[in-house]
Parts: C-alpha cells; structure tokens; sequence
C-alpha cells in the first residue's frame, strides 16, 4: 500500500466520492499555468470584473469605526434581515417575517443548509440541466439523489413542465433550479414558472429552491419572475439570493434565504453548529447595498450587456459554435458537438472536457467544460471580464481551431 492510498483511506467516503468544483479546479490549472509563465487568459470564474461600489464599502468602513467586532447572531443582524425583508418586497412582490430569513457566509452555504435539513438518504431531487456546477454534489452530501433532466440549446435550456412531470417519482422531494440561469443565462418568465408551478400542485411533498442570485443581471427581454411571489408556492418555496454577483461582493461572503419558517429555524441551527452568523463588516455593508436601490448598480449590467452582445458576435463567427443569446447572468454556454471526434494539433476532441482542456493548452485560455453543469455538449465561458480579454481570448481560441 502506498503512502498517498493509506492516507485517502483514512478519509470518509463521503469525501472521497466528493467531486471537485470544476470551476475553481479549472482556475487552479490556469494559475499554474500561468506560475509556469504561460500567459492565460481565465474565463472560467463567476466573478465581476468591478471594484465593489464606494458606497457598500463606506459602510463597511464605518462598521468598522463604530465598533463591529463581535460575533453576530446566528441567522444574521436584526437590520439586515429587515433590509432583506424589504428587499423581497420591493423586488419579488414576497412577504417575509424576520423568522424566515436566513443570513449565511454566501449563498452556496444557505444551499447546503437547506439540502442538510430537508434531505433524507435516497430522497430525489430534480435538477434541470444545465445546473450550477455545485448543486449535485450539494445534494449527494445529503445523502439525496440527484435527478437530471436534460435540456437544450433548442429550448433555451429550459425545462418544460412535461418534463418536470416525466421526472416526479414518489421519492422526489425538492427542485432545485436558478434563474437567471448559471451557466446559460436562461430566464424562467413568469408563465413559465406558472406552468411548473401547476404541475407541482398535484405534488404537494415537493419543495422547491428557487435561486436568484443573478436577479439583477437581467438584460430586459424577460423580467424576473420569483416563484415564492406565487401563493400556492409560498409555503414550499425556499428563495437564495445574495450580493456576490449583481454587487461584485464575491469575497464579502453574504447570502440568505427567505424560507417557510421550519425550514429556516432549521438551516439557523444547523448554521449554529457549523458556522454560526457569517462575518459582522460584510453584513453591515450589505444593509446598505440592499437598502439603496438597485439602480445604483445598473452601470454594471449595462457593461455586461454590452460585453454579451460583443462575445456573442465574435463566437457566432466561428464554424461550430451554437449559442443561445442568455437573458441574464455574464455568461454564454455554446453547444460545441461539431468539434467531437475531430483531431487538432494531434488531440483528438471526444467531449466536451476534453473541448475545454484543449483551449487552455493550446489557446491559452481557460473555459469550463459542459459536463460540470449536467450538460455534456457545452462549455462555459465568462464574460465578467474586460473587453479587450474577450476579444485577445475569443480571437485565441479561433485560430486555435484553424490548426
């Protein structure tokens, strides 16, 4: 038995069968790279490009000068769940009472609350593909199965309600999606939503986590639609948002939930045996970007929009890439099949990690592939990043595929 074996079997099961995020594996292989003197060019990561604004940040300076030090309640300050509350409101048309909402260290820990507290070993959850690359293994950790339903670039890479229907078994016991989505930039329209919903009245055990964290980038062709805001939903629809993306406050670390209150008093005391509350100077800063109004933020969507129409123009031009044109979000998922079973510069494309792997090696630039989101036929490329990177990568990868 070797050293490195003897070591791994001392971990659980649970670990070892854990998969790694393939988008921060994906940074990780480009930052060696570039350790290594490679010049990349990394559209992998979800992150905005921008300085969080001034005004989030004077708050959190003067957090700091009034004395914020301690620690915080579990499920967050008194005014942060009111400025959520009222945030909800304002947006969503969702009324929240303060035992409902749920404050954590991002969002992607308010999704693994809610798997651990509402998942029993082999409940099934439904995941329409493509997902968020985390939301599987978030499920398997809580001993669920995940569920994957396909879709494609064809039906904007939605799930249809006949679909949803084919998928309910009597194990299925949430469904898990986000809209806008991470990685197509599809949005559920309100009919849309509605139609889901009314397929899920004939299953009254399933609950439903609808996460909106890219609510505000929304370029305006469908306007964002919660499904909490539908009244024989509400009381089954846990709702994740945060400030990480719309806010460019990916390492403040805040997300929440606005839960049916068993659910929420159940993620609080998980939270108070994990984390316990998330960090005092970022929550005292998300007050004021919460209460102030969204418009406040539109100049960065508006630059998204424009870096969208620009990447989408460039890729179109390239002979075997099919995109959607996303509604939301910073990025687009383009359908790559025409490059499997090819050879270039001697690697033979079989898939579309393989697609991925061969752009960072021979272009330079790194992308995710497709089989992270559940869907094997795309990759995923960033947009949250300056013109002339999307330009300088997009122009890479072409000539890359001329060889």
């Amino acid at each position: 038995m070797t050293s490195s074996t003897a070591t791994t079997n001392q971990l659980s099961d649970r670990i070892n069968s854990l998969a790694p995020s393939a988008t921060l594996e994906m940074a990780s292989k480009a930052r060696e790279l570039r350790a290594a003197g490679k010049d990349i060019i990394g559209l992998s990561l979800g992150e905005p490009d921008f300085n969080t604004p001034d005004y989030i940040k004077e708050a959190a300076i003067q957090a700091v000068n009034d004395g914020y030090n301690s620690y915080t309640p579990v499920d967050g300050y008194v005014e942060l769940k009111d400025a959520i509350i009222t945030k909800f409101q304002r947006d969503n048309g969702i009324s929240y009472e303060r035992p409902q909402i749920v404050v954590s260290t991002g969002a992607k820990q308010a999704l693994y609350n809610v798997a651990q507290v509402v998942l029993n070993k082999g409940d099934e959850v439904i995941l329409p593909c493509p997902y968020w690359v985390s939301y599987s293994d978030i499920v398997k950790l809580a001993d669920g199965v995940p569920v994957e339903v396909a879709t494609s670039i064809e039906s904007d890479f939605k799930m249809t309600p006949e679909q949803l229907e084919a998928a309910i078994t009597p194990k299925t016991k949430m469904l898990w999606y986000s809209s806008p989505c991470n990685p197509s930039g599809s949005i559920y329209s309100k009919e849309e939503l509605r139609a889901l919903a009314d397929v899920l009245q004939k299953y009254p055990q399933i609950i439903v986590v609808s996460d909106e964290i890219y609510e505000h980038i929304n370029y305006g062709v469908t306007e964002h639609a919660s499904m909490a805001a539908f009244e024989d939903m509400y009381d089954r629809t846990v709702t994740v948002n945060g400030v990480a993306k719309a806010f460019a406050m990916t390492g403040w670390r805040i997300g929440y939930i606005g839960a049916p209150t068993y659910i929420a008093r159940a993620c609080n005391k998980l939270q108070g045996q994990v984390t316990s509350g998330a960090n005092c100077i970022a929550q005292r800063a998300v007050i004021t970007a919460l209460t102030e109004s969204p418009d406040r933020i539109q100049y960065m969507i508006d630059e998204f929009k424009e870096r969208r129409k620009i990447i989408l123009e460039l890729l179109n031009a390239i002979d075997g890439f099919r995109c959607n044109e996303p509604e939301g979000a910073f990025y687009v998922y383009p359908d790559v099949t025409a490059y499997f079973g090819k050879t270039l510069n001697g690697v033979t494309i079989n898939n579309a990690s393989d697609f991925a792997m061969y752009l960072l090696e021979h272009a330079n630039v790194a992308t995710v592939t497709g089989d992270a989101f559940g869907n094997g036929n795309c990759i995923r490329i960033s947009y949250a990043a300056a013109e002339k990177e999307i330009r300088e990568a997009i122009s890479r990868i072409e000539k890359a595929l001329k060889q």
